[in-house]
């Protein structure tokens, strides 16, 4: 790894952050140890930290640049709106054009409430849900994540009858005993599960595609059986697509797999880098919302007007350039030449990804959680330290999506590539 000469700036800057934030960080993601890079600036493929250290950064925000950083597009747009101010507490006709936009992508959504971010939008969305459907149960997928909210955060069980435990210090059980959890790429399962309960099921909340342990992808077949299955039981289906929406598709997995659910969470690409989420569905669902309906949910940041202005830019800039013909060719790319390279190398490896989204597992192509966490976790780890050192960024976990975007050269490719040869 990078000596500890090479990153010293960042090292003060992680002894001095440790007695002002917990763990030194703002997110436990961002947690490498021994300390973390600190970042002192982005453009395009590169960030660079503290220390002067130049990286081709595939973590990405963990997902929302898809442009790449500091997008002059996007750059201009914000530019533009902070002369006119960025807080007013009042409707504003930005969040009435987004809207638009990001309704006009996605059949499932004929109405829509902007958030400040995707935790809010997913706790936002089964509020709703159960609200709706006047029943309390849902079921998300096992390791799916929907943000930190207390009823999604639960641990991980070995089987479709396992009841929601809290998977955080600070949540009573009580909150959790409600979330049911069923292994994804499963059907049967699902289907058990969802049959067994369902007079008191209001929801199944899916990743179309994991996020935050894989990326893994769905089984031929089973979107469209989930689909089948939850209209068959009157049960609504909720798309995370806070990862995958705008990212595989203008009209993100529902679009990329031909599926439309009943209700769909955003974030990431469309605020452009700024903080925003959304959740949307059908107009007789979604005006069950206060103040229209009797479903309490607010916010003073909701709708930022900076945030809508970089939305508007980048899903304009995005249409127009034929965005994702360039990144998800890139993602192919890069998923070939790695899967020649390990196959080269003799390494029991696995290549995974879709569109512009990849990564390498450490052992066999997992298809859901359990399968997963059978890769070498540590292996991976020192492997991320290899590559940091080499001027190469990933996201530090065995189980996180690395990202391609717009801004990613046909050099950077070749050279990462390079390095993943020289240093799996």
């Amino acid at each position: 790894m990078i000596s500890e000469v090479t990153l010293e700036k960042s090292r003060q800057m992680y002894e001095k952050a440790k007695t002002l934030i917990p763990g030194g960080v703002s997110s436990p993601v961002r947690a490498i140890k021994p300390y973390p890079f600190y970042t002192a600036s982005a453009n395009g493929s590169k960030i660079r930290d503290l220390d002067g250290n130049e990286y081709i950064d595939y973590c990405l925000a963990y997902g929302p640049a898809l442009l790449g950083h500091n997008h002059p597009v996007i750059k201009e747009a914000i530019k533009a709106q902070l002369d006119k101010g960025w807080l007013y507490g009042t409707p504003t006709e930005l969040e009435v054009n987004l809207a638009e936009k990001v309704a006009g992508y996605y059949p499932s959504i004929d109405m829509l409430r902007f958030v400040s971010t995707g935790t809010e939008a997913t706790m936002s969305a089964l509020r709703l849900a159960r609200g709706f459907t006047g029943r309390n149960k849902f079921i998300k997928i096992e390791g799916g994540f929907h943000g930190a909210h207390d009823a999604v955060l639960v641990k991980a069980g070995s089987g479709a009858t396992t009841l929601g435990e809290p998977d955080s210090l600070g949540i009573p059980a009580d909150f959790t005993k409600y979330t049911l959890q069923a292994p994804y790429n499963d059907i049967e399962a699902m289907t058990e599960l969802v049959e067994k309960n369902r007079d008191e099921l209001a929801a199944v909340i899916i990743e179309p595609v994991l996020g935050n342990i894989g990326p893994i992808t769905p089984l031929p077949g089973y979107l469209e059986e989930l689909r089948k299955l939850t209209l068959e039981n009157d049960v609504l289906l909720i798309f995370d697509e806070v990862i995958t929406g705008f990212r595989l598709a203008m009209g993100g997995a529902q679009e990329y797999f031909g599926i439309v659910p009943d209700m769909t969470t955003l974030g990431k690409i469309v605020g452009g880098g700024l903080p925003i989420g959304v959740f949307g569905g059908k107009s007789e669902i979604m005006e069950m919302i206060s103040p229209s309906g009797p479903v309490y949910q607010a916010g003073t940041f909701s709708g930022s007007p900076c945030s809508m202005a970089a939305g508007i830019a980048v899903l304009d800039y995005m249409e127009q350039e034929k965005i994702h013909e360039k990144v998800n060719s890139k993602g192919d790319y890069i998923r070939a030449v790695l899967t020649e390279i390990v196959e080269d190398e003799g390494l029991d490896y696995s290549v995974c990804g879709i569109a512009s989204m990849f990564k390498i597992f450490f052992g066999a192509e997992p298809h859901n959680y359990q399968e997963a966490l059978k890769c070498d976790k540590e292996g991976y780890l020192a492997f991320f330290h290899r590559m940091l050192a080499s001027g190469i960024f990933l996201p530090p976990s065995q189980f996180e999506t690395n990202f391609v975007s717009a801004a990613h050269s046909e050099e950077d490719i070749e050279k990462t590539l390079k390095e993943y040869t020289e240093n799996l």
